[in-house]
């Protein structure tokens, strides 16, 4: 079994259509490989699939390098490893990332890393969604570490004795570089729409129904049920939210 940092939370038809869009997706990359696999959803909502058959252990290897694993053996998230997660919430503190098996992990504000502003005008200068797929490294005591400490240690060398065995407990998580230029680069565009609770072709159905079809470049699938709907040159990205949010019980937002 592998279970895929990318979530189902629909229901009804929508969860049906969606499961099944997913098996046709594992199919694309593992159905030349002697397996046998079922795709299914845990109590968490993260994606899961039971591989069996000669070629399993490439096929989760190959699962995992398209969609990202999220960690389910006993030693759990290990300090300075890079995972992937889902954007849950955020607030004024930072960001919280959803690591599976009930395991929140917090990203400060300050090691956001994308810029000035509150996590919230992040959110919305980047067009992230709740349930995004994102990278993080996990407890990084290396990246955005106190310079001030080495100074300190001056004054109080009991203290300091005494805080050297809490550095692995201390250190805080933050996003992954790769993650960090990811989102960047959608800066770089004409401009993007990201929205949840769809699957990509939903999301093109639903520019087609707007009458918007010549207005975009592609639908880039981020999760299974996240997209980036890239815009062509001159298209307004606010106006294709207005023309197109009416059609979708979804987050939507701007990357312009």
């Amino acid at each position: 079994m592998v279970v895929l940092a990318t979530k189902c939370y629909v229901s009804g038809d929508a969860r049906d259509r969606a499961l099944d869009g997913m098996d046709a997706l594992v199919d694309n990359t593992i159905g030349e490989l002697r397996v046998e696999w079922q795709v299914g959803v845990r109590g968490d909502d993260f994606v899961q699939v039971d591989v069996t058959g000669e070629d399993a252990t490439v096929a989760r290897n190959a699962l995992a390098e398209e969609w990202g694993e999220i960690v389910t053996h006993d030693e759990g998230l290990q300090p300075g490893e890079e995972y992937v997660g889902t954007l849950e919430s955020w607030d004024d503190d930072g960001f919280v990332l959803d690591a599976g098996s009930d395991v929140d992990v917090r990203i400060p504000a300050d090691r956001i890393g994308l810029g000035r502003g509150s996590p919230a005008q992040v959110v919305e200068r980047f067009g992230l969604v709740q349930h995004l797929p994102m990278r993080f490294v996990y407890a990084d005591a290396e990246d955005g570490s106190d310079a001030d400490s080495d100074a300190e240690s001056d004054v109080d060398t009991d203290a300091d004795a005494d805080d050297a065995t809490d550095d692995s407990t201390t250190a805080t998580s933050r996003i992954a570089d790769a993650e960090r230029d990811r989102l960047y680069e959608w800066q770089r565009g004409s401009g993007r729409v990201t929205v949840n609770s769809v699957t990509r072709g939903e999301a093109r159905a639903t520019v087609n129904r707007a009458g918007h079809a010549r207005d975009i470049v592609t639908v880039e699938r981020l999760g299974l049920l996240e997209q980036s709907i890239v815009c062509g040159e001159g298209t307004d990205p606010p106006g294709l939210l207005a023309a197109i949010g009416s059609y979708l019980p979804a987050e939507i937002r701007c990357v312009v």
